[in-house]
């Protein structure tokens, strides 16, 4: 089967049972998955329901797709994602962005867990993304391009909304809320980089490095879709400090802020109503 054809399917699938299409679409990362259940009129289907729908594998992803009302407006929720490091392909990574869009999104707020590169910037800090560097190794893109979805070679100047950051901070100052703005870089994982990495990536121009996102970016981007990216710190890098690393570390501190993450992100929907 095609994999235009395996994406129709699971737009069918799902549209058989929501209320309405949504406009934005909210992926939440490791251990944000309490967004989700602050959701109004909520309609949750488990991703093992859908058609072609990757299940998500790591700690801290629920794997589910939850439809509702945030601030009135009708929004698409990923409880968890799935990583390329978990032995997925990047157009099976990025599959359930390809189903959103195709419901018709038209701006999605990618969220995920950190680590600091630059050390200016501390755990628990909330950092809108303003650029990434893809250090994958790989591209959703590669392969035949579907011209329904967008061009050969999509522009990546503005991956991230520059309006919808504004409007990101104009939330936050509202809310009281402190947040910073960084360049994101991912590696595959599921390794922690290593110290000499961290240094490399920060010569590079990083401030923070993760694991996923970047694939889902560069597909909404493929197809129209505004970004805003927000990211958690949860630690600082490898050789920053002499703590080793650890994923448990990473969902104590999701944990910590994600009421805050919350208020931000229901507020920002508010902001671009």
């Amino acid at each position: 089967m095609l994999y235009s054809e395996k994406i129709a399917e699971a737009v069918g699938y799902i549209e058989k049972i929501i209320k309405a299409s949504p406009d934005i679409a909210v992926i939440l990362g490791s251990g944000l998955g309490r967004l989700a259940e602050k959701t109004e009129d909520k309609i949750v289907i488990p991703y093992e329901d859908i058609p072609y729908w990757p299940r998500s594998t790591a700690p801290g992803h629920a794997g589910k797709l939850v439809f509702g009302n945030i601030q009135g407006r009708y929004t698409a929720i990923m409880q968890g994602r799935v990583h390329y490091y978990e032995g997925y392909g990047m157009k099976e990574v990025t599959f359930p962005l390809r189903v959103l869009g195709a419901m018709g999104i038209k701006a999605v707020v990618a969220t995920n867990a950190s680590g600091a590169v630059n050390t200016d910037i501390k755990p628990g800090t909330i950092v809108a993304i303003t650029d990434h560097i893809n250090y994958m190794g790989t591209n959703p893109l590669i392969g035949e391009n579907c011209d329904d979805f967008g061009p050969r070679f999509p522009d990546m100047t503005s991956a991230y909304d520059p309006e919808l950051r504004q409007k990101l901070m104009t939330a936050a100052e509202k809310e009281c809320i402190r947040i910073g703005e960084g360049v994101y870089i991912a590696f595959s994982g599921p390794s922690f980089e290593t110290p000499a990495e961290i240094r490399m990536a920060r010569i590079l121009g990083a401030d923070l490095v993760g694991m996923s996102t970047v694939p889902e970016v560069i597909v909404a981007n493929h197809m129209g879709i505004k970004v805003c990216g927000i990211s958690c710190v949860a630690n600082y890098a490898a050789g920053i400090t002499n703590n080793k690393l650890t994923h448990q570390e990473v969902l104590d501190t999701m944990d910590k802020a994600s009421d805050s993450i919350c208020r931000l992100i229901t507020a920002f929907i508010k902001e671009i109503k």
